[in-house]
Parts: C-alpha cells; sequence; structure tokens
C-alpha cells in the first residue's frame, strides 16, 4: 500500500468557537461533538486561545480513495506502529485515512512502516 508523506507540522487542540479557524489551508480536520470541537491543523496555524496538545505530530495520508468494505487497513498500520510503542492518532475522512505520529518517532515510523512493505509517495 502506498502512503503519502503530509510535509508539514501538525498540532491537536480544543477550540471554543470557529471563528479563528484558517479554512483556506490545506489540512484542516474538525470535529465537533456534544461537549467539544476538536483541531487539527498545521502547527504553524493554531488559533488562538486554543488548548493544544504538547506534542508536535507528523502526518500520513494513505494514498487513493479507500472503499468503504475495506478491512483492517487502519488496524494493520497502527499495529506495526504500537508494536514499536509509537502512539497514533487517527483522522478519516470521506476518501481515505490519515495518521499522525509523534515527530519524534517519525523516522522510525517510515522505517517501520517501509519494513512491512508499505511505499511512500
Amino acid at each position: 500500500m502506498e502512503l503519502q508523506i503530509l510535509d508539514c507540522e501538525f498540532t491537536i487542540c480544543k477550540i471554543d468557537n470557529l471563528e479563528h479557524v484558517d479554512f483556506s489551508r490545506e489540512y484542516v480536520f474538525l470535529s465537533k461533538t456534544d461537549d467539544e470541537i476538536s483541531l487539527v491543523c498545521e502547527s504553524a496555524y493554531v488559533p488562538p486561545h486554543a488548548k493544544t496538545s504538547k506534542i508536535v505530530w507528523r502526518g500520513f495520508r494513505i494514498s487513493g480513495i479507500l472503499d468503504f468494505e475495506m478491512i483492517g487497513v487502519i488496524a494493520k498500520i497502527t499495529d506495526i506502529l504500537a508494536n514499536a510503542d509509537i502512539s497514533v492518532f487517527v483522522v478519516s475522512t470521506y476518501n481515505t485515512d490519515y495518521f499522525f505520529v509523534n515527530i519524534e518517532n517519525f523516522d522510525a515510523s517510515v522505517m517501520l512502516l517501509t519494513e512491512n512493505g508499505y511505499t511512500f509517495k
């Protein structure tokens, strides 16, 4: 399976409103529930007053459009990384899945995934 490395650093945050979210950026992942609004965005574009994780993340995209009937795509990736004690944050969109690792584990993640048959675009 082919993966694409996203060229920027990301921050995961909790925000109170959408007022300062820069939706013009390439990557803006937003989720809202009854008790929070979560945002994953490029680290350089974190809205003011956002509550942020202290971790800087690097991201990957699964290349192509995934069929909703596919089983285990993210499970296989997260299993490889979990066995190396690397935590993963996942975001799914209609077309595909994205996953993020702590920037400190980025190079090791690329190496492990390559060793397990994944290729990079």
